[in-house]
């Protein structure tokens, strides 16, 4: 089994099955696949509906997470397993551009939410340990965020603490 595999078995293992909670934004989810992100996928033009989205296998999921949050941003190419669960993590959770935008900001690149050949080259010239905190932080500071300005959202508060505390540990 590659790095790929095993982060995407974690990130099921998180993400769970379906689930319809009405503070979610993602809507109903499945395998923490969002009803926008399946509909686009599959070129429905419209968000799936929720039984579309209940219906998602796990190997469409996984097909999903490798096209739209490893290959589609870029992150194939990160060598070091610890950052690419991260970023993949946080791409899914909150958005691959947003993912790449903490990454090239913890660069000192300009933050556009694309990896092309700068921020390739800064990678390729960084210290990964360094770079995985700087980045664990502007993830954590992000939900911080987004706690206190939707109070909604804190119904998810202790599931994503539980999920970054796998981060901050190193048992991912």
């Amino acid at each position: 089994m590659n790095a790929i595999d095993t982060i995407l078995d974690e990130i099921i293992r998180r993400e769970g099955g379906y689930v319809n909670h009405p503070a979610d934004r993602g809507g109903p989810t499945n395998f923490g696949i969002t009803a926008q992100t399946l509909g686009s996928w599959r070129k429905l033009g419209r968000p799936a509906t929720a039984p579309e989205v209940q219906a998602l296998t796990e190997t469409q999921a996984r097909a999903i997470y490798r096209q739209q949050y490893i290959t589609g941003p870029g992150f194939e190419t990160i060598t070091h397993s610890a950052l690419l669960h991260l970023l993949v993590d946080a791409g899914v959770h909150s958005g691959p551009k947003r993912a790449v935008q903490w990454l090239q900001s913890a660069l000192g690149v300009t933050a556009d939410g694309v990896i092309g050949p700068k921020t390739r080259a800064a990678l390729a010239a960084a210290d990964q340990g360094v770079l995985y905190g700087k980045v664990l932080g502007q993830r954590l500071r992000h939900l911080g965020w987004l706690i206190t300005t939707d109070p909604k959202q804190s119904a998810f508060a202790a599931g994503w603490m539980n999920r970054m505390a796998e981060f901050v540990e190193g048992t991912v």
